[in-house]
């Protein structure tokens, strides 16, 4: 098993103000930092059993991370975290209600109790975890929207599953969408922009359009000269999505109010200080975890 580094960097574990005034409330969004793991980094916190990391390590993270959210304590056993609840996660709009902890891996994208005692967990390398809170019914639910998982509205129909199950009512709930890819920097292909036009009527607010530079047309601009009008050929254009904003937007059109909805500023992608990017790092890095849970 790692040991722990003598200089090892402490946890850092981001929470949302809202939620954290929330007195029965455990919640928390993973950052790099603090673990024990050596293959992205030194002391890195990875919480998912990924193809390069040890299953010690990993085990050896999550444990801590658990009792740095306070997630521990039974009658028997005060010292034990709490059973952590995760999902084989597929990009999907599959939402699981769960009461206990599953005896075999469940596949969706998103988790719903009302059970105290359970940690909710969502992995994440740029997409975003999404958590909600009916803070009347005591009833949790965390989410995983990548681009995929916010076309088919994950965190919508989250919001309407939880109305099933729990009887929530959108005015209720909080909701806090921690640190992952963001506007600056999650270019996606023409297609990706198509199918959010097909289902949100406010798509366009959610892409901008940038033209590539290319310094040798710059610097040479005859060698590009058309027939077209006004005489150039057009450079193409990089689109990016605001995935944040998307998933904000979907928030506001089910009732949950606006002043109830806190987004981390933080861009994966642009702080791999800190946190973990799947992109930015080519596809080789750990995972963070967006967890919440409910006290006995």
């Amino acid at each position: 098993m790692p040991k722990r580094d003598p200089k090892q960097t402490k946890l850092n574990i981001i929470s949302a103000q809202h939620l954290s005034r929330v007195p029965w409330l455990i919640h928390g969004f993973s950052t790099r930092a603090g673990g024990f793991s050596r293959v992205y980094g030194k002391n890195t916190l990875n919480l998912g059993f990924t193809k390069d990391d040890s299953k010690a390590a990993v085990e050896r993270n999550r444990t801590t991370f658990l009792r740095e959210l306070g997630a521990q304590g039974e009658p028997n056993n005060k010292s034990k975290p709490w059973p952590l609840v995760t999902l084989r996660q597929v990009h999907s709009d599959i939402i699981r209600f769960v009461d206990s902890p599953a005896e075999s891996p469940l596949a969706g994208d998103g988790l719903i109790t009302a059970t105290p005692g359970l940690l909710l967990g969502i992995q994440t390398a740029d997409c975003l975890p999404i958590i909600l809170v009916d803070s009347r019914q005591h009833a949790v639910g965390v989410f995983h929207a990548g681009w995929r998982g916010t076309v088919k509205r994950i965190v919508e129909k989250g919001v309407g599953e939880m109305h099933r199950c729990f009887g929530s009512r959108a005015r209720d709930l909080k909701a806090a969408i921690g640190p992952g890819i963001h506007g600056c920097c999650y270019e996606v292909g023409e297609e990706v922009r198509s199918q959010f036009e097909s289902q949100f009527a406010y798509a366009a607010k959610l892409f901008r359009e940038v033209e590539e530079s290319d310094p040798v047309r710059e610097k040479y601009p005859m060698l590009f000269l058309t027939a077209r009008a006004p005489g150039h050929s057009e450079l193409p254009k990089k689109i990016f999505l605001d995935l944040v904003e998307a998933n904000r937007q979907q928030l506001l059109a089910v009732g949950v109010p606006a002043k109830s909805i806190e987004a981390s500023p933080l861009c994966t992608t642009c702080r791999t200080d800190l946190l973990f990017s799947y992109r930015a790092e080519k596809g080789r890095t750990g995972r963070m975890m967006g967890v919440v849970g409910i006290r006995g």
